[in-house]
């Protein structure tokens, strides 16, 4: 095996955002579609999907919701989920290759960086969602980081919160770590090898799911 590669979905991951994004998109789901639950159908795809997903023959809705989901993005806070920006800086610290990859677009990680500047330099790459043919829960995404990498789907850890995601990540081949952040450890479970509550105790849970030995923090 080679060296570890940490593959990273950013909302719900190393963000505590996706409640704002529930808000949000279960508020669309009322004002146009009469579905107060539609955040959860969503989560993990890209802006784009999303939106022809809910709008597939109305491209006014598309846009006007885009505007939309544009101006509360510029309103949000980028919390980090508890144990995250530590983690990040630890396998910077020891020369681990890391992504984050997302099915954010540029405009939104655009707003990231003012918020968060120093995500830029914590992680070795970001791909955003204009990057990948296909969203997410199909796999391009992470096949996409592990070529970038040179990795195998052996030596790729990936952390997810989404089912979307989740079914990306498995679908890739690598070993998947849920985080039940978004959804309860039950849930995610059967989509995951392990599942964290955050990263407060990841050296551990790491070590006991795959025997993936991490100095202590």
């Amino acid at each position: 095996m080679g060296k570890a590669v940490f593959l990273f979905d950013l909302d719900g991951v190393i963000f505590d955002t996706e409640g704002q994004y529930t808000d949000f998109w279960d508020g669309i789901g009322r004002e146009y579609l009469g579905d107060p639950d539609l955040a959860a159908k969503l989560k993990g795809e890209t802006i784009a999907s999303s939106l022809l997903r809910c709008f597939p023959d109305d491209a006014v809705k598309r846009e006007e919701v885009r505007e939309k989901l544009y101006g509360f993005e510029a309103g949000m806070t980028f919390e980090y989920v508890p144990g995250a920006y530590e983690f990040l800086v630890y396998l910077k610290k020891y020369g681990y290759d890391t992504a984050v990859v997302t099915s954010s677009n540029r405009d939104k990680m655009a707003k990231v960086y003012k918020s968060r500047p120093e995500i830029q330099t914590l992680v070795t790459r970001i791909f955003t969602g204009e990057e990948f043919a296909r969203s997410k829960p199909d796999p391009d995404c992470y096949l996409l980081g592990m070529e970038f990498f040179g990795a195998s789907p052996d030596d790729t850890y990936i952390f997810e919160d989404s089912f979307n995601g989740l079914n990306a990540a498995r679908a890739s081949g690598g070993h998947v770590i849920a985080l039940a952040t978004t959804n309860a450890r039950e849930s995610v479970a059967p989509y995951a090898d392990s599942v964290m509550d955050d990263f407060s105790n990841v050296a551990d849970d790491l070590g006991r799911a795959f025997g993936l030995l991490l100095k202590k923090q």
